[in-house]
């Protein structure tokens, strides 16, 4: 049996999206930017991806920016907002769970003389409001804060967050890292004070290699690839027509039925979490981030310490089970887990975490699969590990 629990990661494409990004790259081929038929047939693709997504999030078409994905997203958003907004002031505030594609950015920008803050979070991964207030000053240009935590899936108050920001430094700009909250939530960025707002398609059934940034259209932003002027000047290059068609179609078939999907994750979530529990009754297993369903319905973290990340994850992949020790986009590099760092956990839980990611077509047996081996695993490992 293949059990695939690390949709955090990546996901599967839909059925519409894999047939729109075939007839785009087989039939309807052309350069969005050519005058001819062909060009023009392009260009539709394009129009319609950036009104599917403007329509969900309730804002003007011509405030979305498609990309190469979330870090490019997240990578514009910031170095754009700071180099637009240096005469304002040069301080930048952002949580201490912010994926690598922002907190590198933010060391790129400490290192060109901004003054970067980061916010602390407690140890259910939520962000200190208060920390925050105090943290905003008339010099704060910036502040970013990720939606949904893509390690332990905690989930920011952002609405408040932008409320704070609006009351205590009204000229700063703010952005939303949603890259895991897309497809998750209804996320209406006017309403929620939210100025810039990052995405990526891959996590929504949607092709790799493909993003948008939604940007307010009076927030001022540097454009950071420069080139033939497409997209208005702020995003240069031709237009990957089949990721951003692709994009589309996943963005329309992820918000529908949306309640139905999440209900049905969050009834996932609570069927490996009680499994979890049972299993901790016998071996030590700590779950970590936010309650079940004030959480992320799609991510569960948790450590089993006496056993290190990786030798589990590869006991789980033997038996055709698929999870993550952490971020896909850091595995490689032998650090520590910084997102559990900055909750409080300790190390011997840090080195021993494993991350579960499901989707809404995860199902009962795959999990009741998943429990199964770990109960049969978990125990053996611990004894090996003990020699």
């Amino acid at each position: 049996m293949e059990v695939y629990l690390d949709h955090a990661a990546t996901t599967w494409c839909y059925k519409s999206v894999q047939d729109m990004v075939v007839r785009t790259m087989m039939e309807d081929y052309g350069n969005p930017s050519s005058m001819h038929r062909k060009g023009v047939a392009a260009e539709a693709y394009v129009k319609k991806a950036r009104g599917i997504v403007a329509r969900q999030l309730k804002v003007r078409e011509k405030e979305i920016f498609f990309t190469s994905g979330g870090t490019e997203s997240n990578n514009l958003a910031l170095a754009g907002a700071a180099w637009a907004n240096r005469r304002q002031g040069n301080r930048i505030l952002f949580s201490a769970l912010e994926h690598a594609a922002v907190k590198e950015p933010m060391k790129r920008l400490k290192e060109q003389g901004y003054e970067t803050v980061e916010i602390p979070v407690d140890r259910q991964g939520v962000l200190s409001l208060e920390a925050l207030r105090e943290a905003l000053t008339p010099e704060t240009i910036l502040v970013s804060v990720m939606y949904v935590n893509n390690e332990v899936g905690s989930v920011q108050p952002i609405e408040e967050i932008g409320a704070l920001i609006r009351e205590n430094a009204p000229g700063a700009l703010f952005h939303v890292d949603a890259i895991q909250a897309l497809g998750k939530y209804k996320i209406h960025p006017a309403r929620m004070g939210i100025d810039l707002l990052s995405a990526s398609g891959h996590k929504i059934h949607g092709p790799k290699g493909v993003g948008f940034l939604y940007i307010r259209e009076q927030a001022k932003i540097q454009p950071q690839i420069l080139g033939g002027g497409q997209q208005s000047g702020m995003r240069s290059g031709t237009d990957n027509v089949p990721g951003i068609a692709g994009l589309g179609a996943a963005v329309e078939e992820v918000y529908r039925d949306l309640e139905k999907r999440v209900d049905h994750m969050y009834h996932i979530k609570e069927l490996l979490t009680a499994g979890l529990n049972r299993l901790g009754e016998t071996e030590k297993v700590v779950i970590h981030g936010m309650s079940l369903r004030a959480g992320a319905p799609h991510i569960v973290n948790v450590s089993f310490p006496g056993i290190r990340s990786e030798v589990l994850l590869h006991a789980l992949e033997d038996r055709g089970i698929y999870v993550s020790a952490g971020s896909a986009c850091s595995t490689h590099k032998r650090q520590k887990n910084t997102t559990l760092a900055a909750m409080g956990v300790d190390q011997a839980q840090r080195e021993s975490a494993i991350r579960f990611s499901f989707c809404e077509e995860t199902t009962e047996d795959e999990i009741r699969y998943c429990l199964q081996e770990l109960e049969r695993s978990v125990p053996m490992l611990k004894r090996y590990a003990r020699r």
